[in-house]
């Protein structure tokens, strides 16, 4: 039923994880010294930067996509959710800030940048994104048509890089607003959220007919269990991580407002 030594090799997706790696390299190789004269090579953020790109490859291109995409609901949320939280987070802290920069500094990007890149918007849009494709109608499609589902998995991607953004941008020229402002944030966009796990748990049916007549691979576990737990996982995830930002943010701005009341 599965192949569990099949790991997908599509040029569209090694090619496009290949030419990002490669682009990192260039920028903070060669290209560094003129970008940022003098900076080090970034050995850390490389390190996160690649690890990023290999959990994604992980998430998307390992046998967990077959399990995800022909079995069960739970295994697919896990993917859906290694490529909004972890993957995005490495990617935007292995990326420095010159080289961010240098892609954001243009003046004719300013203005519709500081729009998307405001914490409504991006909120808005990761929220709206994320909600849609776990419509029925939507989410059957991608399971039906595999360049559908490749979009996505590019979608998801893109809108969880802006929900991190005002949470951890690398950005100078567009960097993360206040801790105060950055644990609203945080509080907002997980509370916007609930909607569509809400829908997912509490649903009366199983949404997803390629589920409901999917063959069993654990016994006695039905394909509303299978839901159950996919709305499960996916609330779970979402509040792990912004309980762990809420937490990290207030305890930086205590010392910070502590550093200020000393000096």
């Amino acid at each position: 039923m599965i192949d569990w030594r099949h790991w997908h090799n599509e040029p569209f997706l090694t090619g496009g994880l290949i030419l990002a790696g490669w682009l990192y390299a260039v920028l903070a190789g060669p290209l560094r010294g003129r970008l940022a004269p003098g900076a080090p090579y970034p050995r850390k953020g490389a390190a996160l930067f690649y690890l990023g790109l290999a959990l994604f490859y992980l998430a998307v291109g390992s046998p967990l996509d077959q399990v995800a995409e022909r079995f069960l609901l739970s295994a697919h949320m896990v993917q859906h959710m290694l490529i909004m939280y972890p993957v995005p987070l490495l990617l935007m802290l292995g990326t420095p800030a010159w080289m961010a920069d240098a892609a954001l500094s243009p003046a004719s990007l300013r203005a519709p940048l500081r729009i998307l890149f405001h914490p409504v918007t991006c909120a808005a849009v990761s929220t709206v994104v994320i909600s849609a494709w776990h419509a029925p109608l939507l989410y059957e499609w991608t399971l039906q048509d595999k360049l559908v589902h490749v979009a996505e998995h590019l979608m998801f991607l893109a809108a969880s890089l802006l929900y991190w953004w005002p949470i951890a941008s690398p950005s100078a020229v567009f960097p993360p607003p206040s801790y105060p402002v950055r644990m609203l944030y945080v509080f907002g966009a997980e509370v916007a959220m609930i909607p569509v796990s809400a829908f997912v748990v509490f649903s009366g049916s199983v949404l997803y007919p390629t589920y409901e007549y999917a063959p069993r691979l654990i016994d006695g576990f039905t394909p509303a269990d299978d839901q159950l737990v996919a709305g499960v996982i996916m609330k779970v995830s979402g509040m792990a991580v912004s309980l762990t930002a809420l937490g990290i943010f207030f305890f930086r701005w205590f010392r910070a407002s502590s550093r200020a009341g000393a000096a």
